[in-house]
């Protein structure tokens, strides 16, 4: 059979099967793609954003963001679901695709790296579907922006961290890499664009509407916190270790330590970035990797971001010390097993409970420091 129409018959199939996931899995679902639609809504008609009558569906991203994409408020929710499952779909292949690219050099064949990365994120990339979220965006911008500062595109830099702000504030953790990398380009449109982001909403809301709907956008964020600790799901050093030692002043202390290593641990990767070969990919496959572990709203399925970060450890495998190599085998492996259905119910909530999935990433972050410390990546 041709090429070409065993191609055809890939894509007819892929998209059947999409088709079908959608009706029956995702279209009664995406409650967070309804949170988005809700904001464009009121976005639309210079309403409130942030309100606590949302309770656990409150809108938490930067009020740019309403404003960008008040269009989806414009359109029935059914609509919307629809559209923003095809484009997640889209981007998700683009995320393997830009993660292949990434890569410094290739040392394994593209259909291995792409089928076991996607075996390792499956879990996340269903969850981010079912969800409707957006973190495959975020991480298809980061990843962007480092390609782009591989091919010292420094406008395309800053123009793509800026975006991944928009998308999620999480991506704020990129401007201190942004500012270390010391490249003027980069660094002025990336200030120019956070100033832009942050006068947008001033265009409907005025500029006094603006600066309290920004007041709003922190107050929720830092009240929606604390009671995300102690949910199962929530993946983050500070929920870890509030599961593990109960709530109060010792796991905030013992988080806030946690996380000044896993930022120092940050530091020392790029530190150690002279003589090596395109740097900037595996620091942004860290940064993206931290983003999870150290903010508090660190939920499970955000380990998506980790995409650029698991194909690099696959493809440099063999360049790891076998005790390391090993480990990350493990914890690899280990992620991609963590399945409700595959682990059933009571121990699938031990595991989550124990924050295991967390001290897995530890040994993700671990092996990339340990590729950087070699030279290697």
């Amino acid at each position: 059979m041709p090429a070409r129409i065993r191609a055809t018959l890939l894509v007819a199939v892929a998209a059947v099967a999409l088709g079908l996931l959608f009706a029956h899995k995702v279209a009664n679902k995406m409650p967070d793609l309804a949170v988005y639609w809700t904001a464009a809504h009121r976005a639309r008609h210079a309403e409130p954003l942030y309100r606590t009558e949302d309770g656990h569906y409150q809108f938490k991203y930067l009020p740019a963001f309403a404003i960008l994409i008040i269009p989806l408020g414009a359109i029935t929710l059914e609509s919307a679901k629809l559209i923003w499952f095809a484009a997640s779909v889209g981007l998700l292949a683009l995320l393997l695709g830009l993660s292949l690219r990434v890569l410094p050099e290739r040392r394994r064949s593209a259909w291995i790296l792409v089928t076991l990365t996607l075996l390792v994120m499956a879990k996340f990339y269903g969850h981010e579907l079912v969800l409707g979220q957006m973190n495959a965006a975020l991480a298809v911008m980061v990843t962007a922006a480092a390609i782009a500062a591989m091919g010292t595109r420094e406008a395309a830099t800053g123009v793509f961290i800026v975006l991944a702000m928009v998308v999620k504030p999480y991506a704020v953790l990129f401007l201190p890499w942004l500012a270390a990398r010391r490249r003027a380009v980069s660094m002025t449109l990336a200030a120019v664009g956070c100033a832009f982001v942050f006068l947008l909403p001033s265009v409907i809301y005025g500029v006094h509407g603006s600066v309290q709907l920004h007041r709003d956008w922190w107050s929720t964020v830092i009240s929606s916190t604390a009671p995300n600790l102690t949910n199962a799901d929530n993946v983050s050093i500070a929920a870890m270790w509030t599961k593990w030692v109960g709530t109060g002043q010792l796991a905030a202390l013992l988080a806030f330590a946690t996380s000044a290593v896993m930022l120092m641990v940050a530091g020392l990767v790029f530190a150690r970035r002279q003589g090596v070969k395109h740097p900037e990919a595996l620091e942004c496959a860290l940064l993206l990797t931290l983003i999870p572990l150290v903010s508090p709203q660190g939920w499970d399925y955000v380990f998506l971001l980790s995409t650029p970060a698991v194909m690099l450890l696959l493809n440099y495998d063999d360049q790891l010390p076998r005790v390391a190599r090993i480990a990350t085998r493990v914890a690899l492996a280990t992620i991609a097993l963590s399945v409700y259905d595959i682990m059933g119910r009571t121990a699938y909530g031990m595991f989550m409970s124990l924050s295991v999935i967390t001290v897995c990433y530890f040994m993700v972050v671990a092996a990339l420091y340990t590729l950087r410390r070699r030279g290697v990546a």
